[in-house]
């Protein structure tokens, strides 16, 4: 009977393989970086380095965020510098509201975080291959943010 059920299970695996890879057979990158809770700085950068062969596909970018529930302000800016393989570098700014007027959270909650996750850019083609390198950093009026627990990159691709 042992032998029945391990080979059964051995025999399910490829088909497990497969369901868990099919679960995100979109994404192209994927990363965190934690950032000190008790203080970011403004001058510490966040480094996200992306590869990249394809420059026909469609690609969406988003920004995942988890902060504390202690976290003493209702959004996050985040200023994304994006230095491509030719050396040219784009500037951008996000807003991240993180909750209502009221102090609910809009993310989801797991204990004492909130995990959210928001639209950078939507339907971007790369326009050349090589390593793409994003610079994050907050960007708001104080010198150091308390409550943030990390930061992360996500990209996915479109249509597929």
């Amino acid at each position: 009977m042992k032998k029945i059920l391990r080979f059964g299970m051995m025999a399910m695996l490829p088909v497990w393989v497969a369901m868990w890879q099919g679960c995100d057979s979109r994404v192209h990158y994927t990363a965190q970086r934690d950032v000190d809770e008790t203080g970011w700085n403004m001058n510490d950068k966040l480094v996200f380095d992306v590869d990249v062969e394809d420059t026909l596909q469609v690609y969406d970018f988003f920004i995942d965020v988890r902060n504390s529930v202690h976290y003493p302000k209702a959004n996050v800016f985040f200023f994304i510098n994006t230095t491509f393989p030719d050396q040219s570098v784009a500037y951008d700014t996000l807003e991240c509201p993180l909750a209502d007027v009221e102090g609910h959270w809009y993310g989801r909650r797991t204990g004492r975080y909130v995990d959210s996750r928001y639209v950078f850019r939507r339907h971007i083609i790369f326009p050349r291959s090589g390593r793409y390198h994003f610079e994050v950093t907050h960007g708001m009026r104080d010198t150091n943010v308390t409550g943030l627990k990390s930061v992360g990159l996500r990209i996915e691709r479109f249509g597929k």
